[in-house]
């Protein structure tokens, strides 16, 4: 793979509500079209924090790839805006599997290709003895998260997702759609061997059919949010066993799905925040131990 990371940041001159002309900063937003052994699969309109991984993470949650092994190579271009990806075999009914696309909700505006909706029903997420969250790791987790800088805090208008192991944050990544977040945390997931029987997603963005597939895909049990969740994004976590957590925020949260995994206990309210503050991180894609 190459390592093709982009300026995520644009400076611009704009004109504040007191007449002052200053200088502010904006995500560097930009168009990556990929092509899977030289025929145009999709444009991935992306901030381009870890493309490479990106690519890979998209192919994998579109049920493209299965694992690593399946592809050769993944080389980004930023000056043709283009990510070429040579497959060791060659994908089994391409046009077939890729011709049904469903557009979906939110910013950054994703897309879904039929096959990948239709094996919803394979997905077998491992039960509430192999995956749980007590109170007390959920406040840690929103607490570790409360403390980040991040291309959102300077610039605004990304969403952000990260990849708990108990209380270790592994992974947080930013991105212009919550499903570019999503999808490059899978492309580190596979790129690393790393399993999601034990693990806990975390998003910014809403709990949409979409990000429900995907993280169920992922082998991922728990999910939270910062925000709500949406009718069909609840009945597939249902269908799946999913725990959902959404509204989360300091001390708040709502537990839509899956109460089975969770140890809930209220007097843990005050317990978590010691008041001092986490590690620094360095880059907005994290990888613990590398």
């Amino acid at each position: 793979m190459t390592h093709a990371g982009a300026a995520l940041l644009r400076t611009i001159e704009i004109l504040d509500q007191h007449g002052v002309r200053r200088d502010i900063q904006i995500p560097a937003e930009r168009p990556l079209t990929v092509f899977v052994d030289k025929r145009e699969l999709v444009t991935l309109m992306t901030l381009g924090v870890r493309p490479e991984l990106l690519v890979l993470g998209y192919l994998f949650n579109q049920r493209l790839l299965t694992r690593l092994d399946d592809v050769a190579a993944i080389s980004v271009d930023w000056e043709v805006e283009s990510a070429a990806v040579k497959m060791r075999s060659a994908i089994t009914d391409f046009e077939s599997r890729t011709e049904h696309r469903i557009v979906t909700t939110g910013c950054g505006q994703g897309t879904v290709f039929g096959d990948a909706i239709g094996a919803v029903g394979d997905i077998k997420l491992p039960d509430k003895s192999v995956a749980r969250i007590n109170q007390r790791e959920l406040h840690g987790l929103l607490d570790r998260l409360r403390h980040f800088d991040s291309v959102h805090r300077q610039a605004g208008s990304v969403h952000g997702c990260a990849l708990f192991q108990g209380a270790r944050m592994l992974v947080f990544v930013e991105d212009v759609g919550r499903h570019n977040a999503i999808d490059t945390i899978a492309g580190w997931m596979l790129a690393h061997e790393v399993d999601g029987a034990d693990k806990v997603f975390f998003t910014t963005g809403r709990l949409t059919s979409e990000m429900v597939i995907k993280a169920a895909q992922m082998g991922i049990p728990i999910v939270v949010s910062r925000n709500g969740v949406t009718a069909m994004g609840y009945d597939l976590a249902s269908r799946l066993g999913m725990t959902l957590f959404g509204r989360a925020a300091n001390r708040h949260f709502l537990c839509y799905t899956g109460s089975e995994r969770f140890d809930s206990d209220a007097s843990d309210d005050e317990g978590t925040n010691t008041g001092a503050a986490p590690e620094p991180v360095p880059e907005l894609i994290t990888i613990s131990g590398d």
